[in-house]
């Protein structure tokens, strides 16, 4: 499913998989929120100008780094786990918007981001 949200004035479309509505109580596995990483767009959107969006990704919440995945110089595509962050009790698991190799990761396990802020770099 697609979604438009707007953080700190800034647009950003997201993927997202809902987890399953059977009647049986949840597992642990399907209360766990998984994301692509999100790429602004419309009027706006652009956090400085020499900035290339296109070749970094951004937390799209607030919380705290619980998992990485990757490291620089790893290749990854699309949709595979990068990292995870924890909001509100939630875990959210941030997926590569596409293919490409990791040039750096400016977080580490127990940092805590702001929504917006710069995580992965991509080459």
């Amino acid at each position: 499913m697609k979604l438009r949200i707007v953080i700190e004035g800034k647009t950003y479309d997201v993927e997202y998989e809902p987890a399953d509505s059977s009647p049986a109580a949840p597992s642990a596995i399907d209360r766990i929120q998984s994301l692509v990483l999100p790429t602004p767009t419309g009027p706006g959107s652009a956090a400085a100008p020499d900035v290339d969006e296109s070749k970094i990704g951004r937390s799209p919440v607030a919380g705290i780094v619980t998992r990485v995945h990757v490291e620089p110089g790893q290749s990854v595509q699309s949709g595979d786990i990068l990292l995870v962050v924890e909001a509100m009790k939630m875990e959210n698991n941030l997926a590569s918007p596409a293919a490409a190799k990791v040039k750096l990761v400016m977080v580490k396990v127990g940092d805590t981001v702001k929504a917006g802020q710069i995580l992965i770099e991509f080459e």
